[in-house]
């Protein structure tokens, strides 16, 4: 690998690592103890403390509003999942097709990659076309690491839009033409 390769990986993996630490804390466990009426008699007490715990201590997942919903990631988080596998991110989102299409061409830029290296060491045993191969695999490494940016940079934003209603549609118009719309249900 040439020094402008690992530069590059150098600052990518900085740059990983920036937007991981960026990521909000957990919440903090609910103490439903400390709530505990002791002058009450006894049955209240349990019947006050089954009460509490079926409505503290149960789990349920973090969701919006009726008007708006959350991802199931943050955005910071999509990002960084798809910058260490282009897909990731994406799967998480619920947009299978889109992580599926980046997944395979990070496996079609990684096959290349490893031709172009094969090819150029098998031109530097007959010292033709060096400079070449060497450009071509460095235009698939080039192409690798924009998918891992744009795998990232699309999570990103999708979890950012995870609750816009909008569909884009594409239908046959009674004139016989193809027409593009888009549907926004207004409430």
């Amino acid at each position: 690998m040439s020094l402008r390769g690992a530069a590059l990986l150098a600052a990518l993996a900085a740059f990983a690592g920036s937007a991981a630490a960026q990521q909000p804390p957990a919440p903090a466990p609910r103490d439903t103890a400390a709530r505990r009426d002791t002058t009450a008699p006894r049955d209240t007490i349990l019947r006050r403390d089954s009460a509490a715990v079926r409505a503290d201590t149960v789990q349920r997942p973090e969701r919006g509003d009726s008007v708006r919903p959350r991802p199931p990631i943050s955005p910071a988080g999509a990002f960084v999942r798809s910058l260490i596998l282009p897909g990731w991110g994406q799967a998480r989102l619920g947009r299978n097709l889109t992580g599926g299409m980046f997944l395979l061409f990070e496996g079609m830029a990684g096959a290349m990659v490893w031709k172009a290296t094969w090819q150029l060491e098998w031109a530097r045993t007959r010292d033709k076309f060096v400079e070449s191969h060497r450009q071509e695999r460095e235009d698939w490494i080039v192409l690798l690491v924009f998918n891992h940016l744009m795998a990232g940079a699309e999570a990103y934003v999708s979890a950012l839009l995870f609750d816009y209603p909008a569909a884009l549609k594409a239908r046959r118009l009674p004139d016989g033409s193809t027409g593009i719309g888009v549907t926004l249900p207004l409430r």
